[in-house]
Formats: structure tokens, C-alpha cells, sequence
């Protein structure tokens, strides 16, 4: 077989392979071609939506506080605030608080700079300048209290020990998501009572739902305001612990249901 000859044959598989392809190609357009025209299938629908509210009763109190030194050295700086922490601790689990319930937040040390002006004389006041001083050492405490009867006087008693940055009290609920629970229950119960109503009153069938959303946990833990400086607190100590109510809170979740219909 000659040269012309096996370019001859290359040629003509080339074009049976082009043939099939293009002939592919036109029967998948054809195809196409017979639905132009025709409605595409509507999904019939309803949305409602349904509200639900549990009500929380706020059964753990936290606060938190924090112990600031300085000192010209860290180390003494340190060992002074870990003086004053160790006797906040141990004030806090003499009231039964446990170990776990205490978490550290934050542990900072910081230059200490205080600012000193110049001398003044007959030509003027120069600018003054800061100096290192010393050092802060701040440790920050976050405390729960799972004896509510408790919170008031464990939080005045951190209060008389000269501690800076106590924080209010605030209540909330330790397992909030069985609360949201059942308000979703009961936001979806009111949905679908809604869609029967619904349903019958325009005279059609739910089949299925089509799609949910839920907008839950509207819930705002309740505040003690009682935190400040530590003077105070060392004032009030001198007075009998506080009684602090608690109250109940709500937790509201809004759900939206769709039905398809027939």
C-alpha cells in the first residue's frame, strides 16, 4: 500500500467519526426542539408560619471579677495578685463552688508607665515623659453559681476582699436547647394547625412540606446589676447579702412551614 493510498484511508475513518458525532449532536436538538413551547411543571404552594414561647427558669448565676497588682519587679507583681486571687478562690469554694464551675478568662502583665512633667524655668516648660515604673499583673475570673440561694452572698463576698471589676450577676438558664425544644414544638404545632385551617378554607390537600425555616432563641439572660468598684462592694459586705429574684424568662422560636398543595 502506497503512501496516497494509507492518507486515503486515514481520511475517510476521519470522516465517518465526524458524520456520527455531528448526527449525535443533531438528534439530542431535535430533541430539545419538542419541548419549546411547553409549560414547565408549577409546583402549587402555601406558606405559614407559627409561633411558640417556653418559659425558662434561670436555675445558674455567673459573674466574674479580676485582681490587678503592680509591683516595680513581674515577679513581685505576680506574687501579690496570686495572694489576692488565692483567698478570692477559696472564698468562692468555702461556698460550695466547684472546681470546674471557676474558669481563668484572661492572665495579662503590662509595663507600668506613669507620666512625669518637666521642671519649668524662665525660658519655658519642656515636655514631659513617660516612665517605666513597674509592672501590672491582672488575672480575670469567670464564676458559676449553680445554688441560686447562694449568688448573692458569694458575689458580696469576693466584693469585700478588695478585688477590682466585679461584674453583675446574670442568670441564666445551663441547658437552654431543651427550652428552645419545646418552643419549636409548639411553634410548629401552630403552624400546621394554621395549614389545615388554611388548606380547608381554600379547598385544597397538603401533600407534603416543601421547606422549613426557624428564627429561635429570642431569650436575654437576666442581669443582677450589682458589680463595680470594689469599695463599694466592701461597704455593702457590711450589710446582709442581698435576696435577688430571679424571675421566669420566655424563649420565643417563629418557624415558617411551605405545603405543596393539589
Amino acid at each position: 500500500m502506497n503512501i496516497q493510498e494509507k492518507v486515503w484511508k486515514v481520511g475517510m475513518w476521519v470522516g465517518i467519526i465526524l458524520a456520527v458525532f455531528l448526527a449525535v449532536i443533531s438528534v439530542k436538538e431535535l430533541r430539545a426542539i419538542g419541548y419549546v413551547g411547553r409549560d414547565t411543571q408549577i409546583i402549587n404552594s402555601i406558606s405559614v408560619s407559627g409561633t411558640g414561647e417556653a418559659v425558662a427558669i434561670p436555675d445558674i448565676a455567673t459573674f466574674s471579677f479580676t485582681v490587678t497588682e503592680t509591683a516595680k519587679t513581674v515577679g513581685d507583681a505576680q506574687t501579690q495578685a496570686t495572694t489576692k486571687m488565692n483567698l478570692a478562690l477559696k472564698a468562692i469554694k468555702d461556698a460550695g463552688v466547684e472546681d470546674k464551675d471557676v474558669q481563668t478568662t484572661s492572665y495579662n502583665i503590662n509595663p507600668h508607665y506613669e507620666y512625669q512633667s518637666s521642671v519649668c524655668t524662665a525660658y519655658g516648660c519642656p515636655g514631659g515623659k513617660s516612665i517605666l515604673t513597674g509592672y501590672d499583673v491582672s488575672q480575670g475570673i469567670q464564676v458559676k453559681v449553680r445554688d441560686i440561694s447562694k449568688a448573692g452572698a458569694i458575689f458580696t463576698s469576693i466584693g469585700s476582699l478588695d478585688v477590682k471589676n466585679v461584674n453583675g450577676l446574670t442568670f441564666s438558664v445551663d441547658e437552654p436547647e431543651a427550652v428552645k425544644a419545646e418552643a419549636r414544638a409548639k411553634a410548629i404545632e401552630d403552624a400546621k394547625t394554621k395549614a389545615d385551617e388554611l388548606a380547608d378554607q381554600l379547598g385544597v390537600r397538603l401533600v407534603r412540606i416543601t421547606s422549613f425555616y426557624e428564627n429561635s432563641g429570642r431569650y436575654n439572660p437576666m442581669v443582677y446589676g450589682m458589680g463595680g468598684d470594689s469599695k463599694v462592694m466592701m461597704e455593702s459586705a457590711v450589710a446582709p447579702a442581698p435576696s435577688i429574684p430571679t424571675g421566669e424568662q420566655k424563649i420565643t422560636s417563629d418557624v415558617t412551614i411551605t405545603y405543596e398543595i393539589k
